[in-house]
């Protein structure tokens, strides 16, 4: 029943993809947590991620990856399976392409059930999270050349509130930068990963009167 609620409420409160514009506007940012930062003007550049939410005989998981040691940026980050858009693709083209190419996920087990806010990085991309349900966990086999691991994390541990904490570092010269984090075990997941992750849980859940008693209630 909780997996039922959660796939209905994903449904319900997403956007769907059939409203997905590339000109859309950010609607979260790296800049939320700091309000007096530089915000160059620049057009961003279009990137999507793919949310992949399994749902499991013991509740629901996200299948998330660790980036390669070996990449030129966000070495061994936490992120979803995602990049940028290529010419004349849609977010979830681009998200169900980058999973394909990153960890094997075959598009086909996957049902697209909406896209989250659209997202603005310090980096300068704007990033679409599409929200995709499976029935039961896929077979994936990371590229090694950009990614070093896949693993699942439950998802009443990434909407718990509980569990998103605030986090900063500081730059010689520079304002001190916060940013979102969600520890997971050994893993640490923070940044604009994060910073989606508490975005989708204010979403779905941010508009009930009992936010905490609402998730509980969804894949518990």
């Amino acid at each position: 029943m909780s997996l039922l609620t959660l796939r209905e409420r994903l449904l319900e409160r997403l956007e769907p993809v059939t409203s997905w514009m590339p000109d859309q506007s950010a609607a979260r940012s790296d800049f939320d947590l700091n309000p007096n930062a530089d915000r160059p003007v620049r057009t961003l550049r279009p990137a999507a991620v793919l949310i992949p939410v399994i749902a499991g005989p013991e509740g629901a998981t996200v299948l998330m990856t660790r980036r390669a040691d070996s990449l030129a940026s966000h070495t061994g980050q936490i992120a979803f399976p995602g990049g940028r858009l290529d010419p004349g693709e849609s977010a979830v083209e681009a998200a169900l392409r980058e999973a394909l190419e990153e960890v094997a996920l075959d598009p086909s087990f996957v049902e697209v059930l909406g896209v989250g806010d659209a997202y603005e990085t310090g980096t300068g991309f704007l990033v679409t999270p599409v929200v995709g349900w499976l029935t039961s966990r896929p077979e994936t086999k990371p590229a090694l050349e950009e990614v070093a691991e896949v693993f699942e994390v439950p998802w009443d541990f990434l909407m718990d509130a509980v569990n998103h904490r605030r986090d900063s570092y500081d730059r010689e010269g520079q304002p001190r930068r916060w940013f979102w984090a969600v520890p997971y075990r050994e893993r640490y997941i923070w940044g604009v990963t994060a910073g989606i992750i508490r975005a989708l849980r204010t979403r779905l859940y941010g508009e009930e009167a009992a936010p905490e008693t609402a998730a509980t209630e969804d894949a518990a």
